[in-house]
């Protein structure tokens, strides 16, 4: 209500276009990574298991082996994360400095012409480590749920697809666990960005924790917690919903042949 009243409606959207510059290639970039890990970690393990008693040999050993155990969901998660990441975090940067001290970053071209002054490439790569720190756990649960739930809830009701609204709510719900487990991580984050604004930023990530235990408790680490549920629960249901419709869309030629 205090944005509505200081900035009107428009408040609400505010610096949402650059937001939308990042988003789009973001989870383009991070959908596509996910699909293709996904699928040829899929089938090594297919190939793999179909050997007889398969085995690592190390050194002069031959040790049984099995990849069953791992998830090629979680890793396919980690590795779309991680690549989405790498290539779309100045856009990131620059939507932070946008949001953040808009006094000094009035647009998106004095931005980008201010940041690469100050600091050249580096400064658009500013605060890497931390959010790849961040990244791993949110993208891998994030990944790893919905393809848990998807599986767990098609099995009990002992179907082969999602509707939509089970597309909604199911995506919203990996979001949701994702986002819950990995939060510390984004405060600790965005405390790192704020202080090297400021000028007072924690020198790395465990750091920036204590720092926040220390300030404002464990309850610290979770605050704004609800306010970013409330973002990432129908963000996250509507990305799922429209991601599996389309493929469904995009294969149903290859399906038919």
């Amino acid at each position: 209500m205090e944005i509505i009243e200081q900035q009107g409606w428009h408040g609400l959207w505010a610096a949402n276009g650059i937001n939308m510059v990042r988003i789009i290639p973001t989870q383009a970039i991070e959908l596509a990574t996910f699909e293709c890990v996904k699928r040829t970690m899929t089938s090594a393990q297919e190939k793999w298991n179909e050997i007889d008693n398969p085995k690592l040999q190390i050194g002069r050993f031959n040790v049984n082996f099995s990849l069953s155990w791992i998830s090629p969901t979680a890793v396919a998660g980690a590795a779309a994360g991680i690549v989405s990441t790498l290539a779309c975090h100045p856009l990131e940067v620059i939507k932070d400095r946008l949001t953040v001290s808009p006094e000094i970053y009035p647009s998106l071209r004095i931005a980008i012409c201010k940041i690469y002054k100050d600091g050249g490439v580096g400064a658009l790569y500013a605060g890497l480590s931390p959010t790849l720190i961040g990244m791993l756990p949110y993208s891998s649960c994030y990944y790893f749920m919905y393809d848990k739930l998807k599986k767990s809830y098609c099995q009990s009701k002992k179907k082969n697809s999602l509707n939509h609204p089970e597309m909604l709510v199911l995506g919203a719900l990996a979001g949701f666990t994702a986002s819950t487990i990995s939060f510390p991580l984004e405060v600790a984050r965005k405390r790192l960005m704020v202080g090297a604004l400021q000028g007072k930023c924690p020198p790395n990530m465990v750091a920036a924790l204590a720092e926040i235990v220390q300030d404002e408790g464990l309850k610290g680490l979770y605050r704004g917690w609800g306010a970013s549920s409330l973002k990432v629960m129908p963000s996250s249901g509507i990305t799922w919903m429209f991601y599996e419709a389309w493929k469904d869309i995009l294969l149903a030629d290859r399906r038919i042949v």
